[in-house]
């Protein structure tokens, strides 16, 4: 594998070192796993900067789809067989997790005066930016940019989009109550929204006006409201609703504005379709800075996290699959631990932000 990015290293260990390794649940984590072998088959992830090797990963998955179904015994062994434990360890600092979950509302497929807030599916004129297509001057941490007739140009921002730079255009997909369960959907990419009419949409991340990703929870804190470790995801969106004009004003702050597209025919126990292109499994799917971490890595994680009732912090430790990603997901060992599908699940993964003991890449032995 190579160097890892300043301020981190691997470290090799053996699995016997794993905390909680024998007594996990493996056939859960096989079973995400397989949603990625499936997709690998016919696209092979690409090998980001740590070094998971994709074409390796994607030979082990094609192993694992024809060695199916496995149950805890069998699931342990392949991963044993197959993959090498790897720590990853900052030389400063610490690992970081977080939770994220796929919001349910209500909502309408025509605007109300109940459902006035849009959520938009993406503009014709939004263009995904690689190193071919990048116009010199345009801000490096832009993945998403607007073709205009002068060129390729930055995209409007979410201030911009809410006053109707985009009006007109029948790009509403549905509509919300709540402009704050609107902006935490951003967050979150993905929601099932049940339509007063009947029936239940389900709506998934399509793209982003390309802006940054400000935490308007972390501008709280340093603007003194609440320190760090008190800011949950309850007590921001309190603050919001509170006032619901200084809301707006803060929520502009974060300029990302995100587009969606329907997701019909998913299998209703599974979250959303992530960016690794397959649902996401509650309590083993994970998302990681997809610059880094190859798309179908097994990572293991021990780590204290408050999932009990009230709170109560449970050991954590299982082996996850990097599935997914988001923009404040940034570093070699952060990780957003996928919690599940309702508002228990929602309130739960606003909860975590911790520090595991231990983020452990399995990395194929070919």
């Amino acid at each position: 594998m190579p160097d890892m990015p300043t301020g981190f290293r691997f470290r090799d260990l053996p699995f016997a070192a794993l905390p909680g390794w024998p007594e996990d649940r493996h056939g859960e984590a096989m079973a995400a796993f397989l949603l990625s072998a499936a997709r690998m088959a016919d696209d092979p992830p690409r090998t980001r900067t740590l070094g998971v090797d994709g074409a390796a990963l994607a030979r082990i998955a094609g192993a694992a789809l024809a060695a199916a179904p496995f149950d805890d015994r069998s699931a342990r062994a392949f991963f044993e067989t197959r993959f090498r434990p790897v720590a990853v360890e900052p030389a400063e600092g610490a690992p970081f997790l977080t939770g994220y979950f796929e919001p349910e509302v209500e909502g309408s497929l025509v605007p109300t005066t109940r459902f006035t807030v849009p959520l938009l599916r993406r503009p014709d004129d939004l263009v995904d930016i690689r190193d071919h297509n990048r116009p010199p001057g345009l801000d490096p941490a832009f993945a998403f940019a607007r073709a205009s007739a002068d060129g390729i140009v930055p995209y409007h921002d979410r201030a911009a989009i809410e006053d109707g730079a985009l009006a007109g255009r029948g790009l509403e997909l549905v509509y919300l109550e709540d402009p704050v369960e609107a902006y935490f959907i951003h967050v979150q990419g993905s929601a099932r929204i049940r339509l007063a009419g009947g029936g239940t949409l389900r709506v998934t991340y399509d793209g982003k006006a390309g802006w940054p990703y400000t935490s308007i929870g972390r501008l709280l804190v340093e603007r003194g409201v609440a320190p760090a470790a008190e800011m949950t995801a309850d007590r921001l969106i309190a603050w919001l609703k509170a006032d619901p004009v200084r809301g707006r004003a803060l929520m502009r702050e974060n300029r990302s504005y995100i587009f969606f597209r329907e997701t019909p025919d998913l299998d209703p126990t599974l979250g959303a379709v992530a960016a690794a292109g397959v649902q996401i499994t509650p309590g083993r799917s994970l998302a990681v800075d997809r610059l880094l971490h190859t798309f179908g890595t097994p990572i293991f994680l021990d780590a204290d996290l408050p999932l009990g009732p009230d709170g109560a912090r449970m050991p954590f430790r299982r082996l996850m699959v990097a599935q997914d990603t988001g923009s404040a997901i940034v570093g070699p060992a952060r990780g957003d631990v996928f919690v599940g599908c309702d508002a228990e699940a929602g309130r739960r993964a606003g909860l975590i932000r911790d520090v595991p003991r231990a983020f452990v890449l399995l990395v194929p032995k070919e």
